[in-house]
């Protein structure tokens, strides 16, 4: 049995809360932290009585993360705070040499760009520490990098060109909104495409690559090629990778509001003078629209995101696709929460539980292709993310 600590406690902090309460033959205590209590009180109250113990912190502190776990002294700690935050909380899990996940690469707040140099560069620190650090337990990374782990193990000798397949055909009735934090959302975006081809990064203007994809369940979408973290770490783990891309759909509403939003300056990271006040126009912009949150009882359709491989197999050309669909609607019906922050959720309990049960044990920081990714499927299966394979033609 085990105590869990989560720090966060937005649209993906809820999913984790109620599916470690689902594991509580795992997890015999839990507590959820937040900067904002009434997060945490409304989380607690969808839960059974004594379920969920809740209290305040400030993740961007690192001597208030160590007096917090200092306080519930964890078996691990799941961050699903913002990526901002991830220095200052792996900071405080050495400190106090507590195991610690997360789901997202950290992103300086001051520039829009997010890469794992920092976090791989505390790998020492947790190796000295005794303490294994999972970095990116969500769903894209996360899942995305098990399936390209399994392919590898299972599929292929050499894997030689990898396409991550991320669709949310979910619609919750707004003329614009995110299904994630909007800051983050918006940065990820808006920014320069880019793709590893031949032991190099290309770059690409924002939404210049674009293609149609049939996704099974959902139907032919269009899909634009972005930067997306997995792939700085998957290109060093997956043998014989001569290429490798991140698709994501957006519907042209979407895109239509992002690009007028960009036009006129509200995308900004910079801080602006406004009646003698300096504010960020991101940062305000996030006021505005809808909470992730929120959007839960609204959003109808389901999400697809998986991963088409194709290499060599006992020296034949094979090329397959896994990927995982889920409803919206189920999701908010399990854990009151829409499809993109369940798909995130799960992924980060099911990495925690492997880790308190030593499935997955080391010292230092790991990405989740260096691990077996066997008891992750399996997980995924009796968790609520049930995955298919299809064999598809060279």
């Amino acid at each position: 049995m085990a105590t869990a600590l989560i720090i966060g406690a937005g649209g993906v902090g809820r999913v984790v809360a109620h599916k470690c309460v689902m594991n509580n033959h795992i997890f015999d205590r839990i507590i959820l932290a937040s900067r904002s209590i009434w997060r945490c009180e409304e989380i607690k109250s969808e839960l059974p009585e004594g379920a969920l113990e809740i209290t305040t912190v400030d993740a961007d502190n690192t001597e208030e993360v160590i007096a917090l776990i200092n306080k519930y002294n964890p078996n691990i700690l799941i961050n699903v705070a913002l990526p901002y935050q991830d220095l200052s909380i792996m900071d405080a899990c050495i400190a106090t040499k507590t195991p610690y996940l997360d789901t997202a690469n950290y992103e300086h707040p001051d520039e829009a760009k997010f890469e794992y140099k920092l976090q791989w560069e505390r790998d020492g620190a947790f190796k000295e520490a005794g303490i294994m650090g999972l970095l990116g337990s969500g769903f894209d990374p996360g899942a995305t990098n098990m399936f390209c782990a399994y392919a590898q193990k299972h599929y292929f000798d050499e894997i030689h060109t990898i396409d991550i397949l991320d669709c949310n055909a979910g619609d919750h009735g707004y003329p614009f909104a995110t299904n994630f934090n909007p800051e983050i959302n918006l940065r990820e975006v808006s920014a320069k495409g880019r793709y590893w081809e031949n032991g190099e990064w290309i770059e690409t203007a924002p939404m210049e690559i674009m293609q149609v994809w049939d996704y099974p369940e959902v139907g032919p979408k269009d899909s634009y090629l972005l930067y997306h973290e997995e792939m700085e770490s998957l290109v060093k783990h997956i043998k014989g990778l001569k290429r490798i891309r991140f698709f994501m759909t957006f519907g042209q509403s979407y895109l239509t509001h992002m690009k007028c939003l960009e036009n006129v300056g509200m995308l900004g990271i910079e801080p602006v003078e406004h009646q003698g006040q300096k504010i960020v126009p991101i940062e305000f912009l996030k006021t505005l629209l809808p909470d992730p949150a929120s959007l839960g009882p609204r959003t109808k359709g389901k999400t697809n995101i998986g991963i088409v491989a194709e290499g060599l197999k006992d020296g034949k050309k094979r090329k397959i696709y896994i990927y995982q669909v889920k409803d919206h609607e189920e999701c908010y019906a399990e854990v009151k929460s829409q499809g993109v922050s369940y798909t995130t959720g799960v992924p980060a309990v099911i990495g925690a539980k492997l880790m308190v049960q030593g499935i997955w044990n080391g010292k230092g920081v790991f990405n989740m292709e260096q691990l077996n990714p066997d008891p992750f499927m399996e997980e995924m299966n009796t968790q609520g993310l049930p995955w298919k394979i299809i064999e598809m033609e060279c």
